[in-house]
């Protein structure tokens, strides 16, 4: 999975290539606001503090045709 950094207003930050060369793009609402070769560029166009980075969790198997139950905790019933 790539790594992704997401931000208020619409912004996130993937790595990509660009001519043969890594950078990270900025985006904003799908759109590519700039490749920047730094952090430094990065945060001219996006508070870097306000950044989460997106972690994809694993789905957790329940096993052959069955789907898995979503539990809750006795203390939220």
């Amino acid at each position: 999975m790539e790594r992704r950094w997401v931000g208020l207003d619409g912004y996130d930050v993937v790595g990509a290539v660009r001519g043969g060369r890594q950078v990270l793009r900025v985006r904003r609402h799908g759109r590519v606001v700039a490749d920047c070769v730094s952090v430094a560029e990065v945060a001219r166009h996006v508070e870097l503090a306000d950044l989460c980075e997106v972690v994809e969790l694993a789905a957790r198997r329940a096993g052959p045709g069955k789907i898995a139950e979503a539990r809750i905790s006795s203390r939220h019933r």
